[in-house]
This record gives structure tokens, C-alpha cells and sequence, in this order.
């Protein structure tokens, strides 16, 4: 009779960090997104665009997938009627592993 290896471990959340936020001349906001789990993951980056009055002008989810122990630089689109209007991106820095 042999071993069996059971099921793998639960995927553990990654990081996400905010590298340059979206503007007129580049619509995109540019996020690096990291796996620290054994295998790859899919992981959900949630990326904010706000007003200078803090207002929410957009709101995106995304689901990136990510190497094994490695990170990737995604780029999340802030094409909206009125991008000339933002003034920050907000990066929820945990990155929920979805599967």
C-alpha cells in the first residue's frame, strides 16, 4: 500500500504594491503583484482611482495569475470619461488567493 501526498496546503494571500498610479498621458495604473506560495496562484488586486477630495472614481478587481515565488507587474486600466480627474490610485496591499 502506498502514501498518498493528501491535498496540497491552502494558498496563502500575496502582496500587492502600487509602482505608478494612471494619468492622462499613460491610462494605466502599474502594479506588482507577488506569490510567496510554492505554486502558482491566482490572486485578486484591487486597485482604487480617488478625486483630490477623496472621492472614489473608480473601483476594479482583477484576477492576476502569479509564478510560484515570484512577482508580476500588471497594469490595471483608468480608462474613464473623466481621468483627468485623478488624483491618486489606492492599492488594497493583500491580494486574496483565489485559487
Amino acid at each position: 500500500m502506498s502514501a498518498s501526498a493528501g491535498p496540497a496546503p491552502p494558498l496563502k494571500d500575496g502582496t500587492a504594491v502600487l509602482v505608478r498610479c494612471a494619468d492622462m498621458e499613460d491610462p494605466y495604473a502599474t502594479v506588482e503583484i507577488g506569490n510567496p506560495n510554492a505554486r502558482e496562484a491566482v490572486l485578486e488586486v484591487k486597485v482604487h482611482f480617488v478625486d483630490a477630495y477623496g472621492s472614489p472614481l473608480l473601483d476594479t478587481v482583477n484576477q492576476v495569475g502569479v509564478p510560484a515565488k515570484d512577482k508580476v507587474t500588471y497594469r490595471v486600466s483608468a480608462k474613464i470619461p473623466y481621468i483627468e480627474r485623478i488624483a491618486r490610485c489606492e492599492v488594497k496591499p493583500v491580494a486574496r488567493a483565489v485559487w
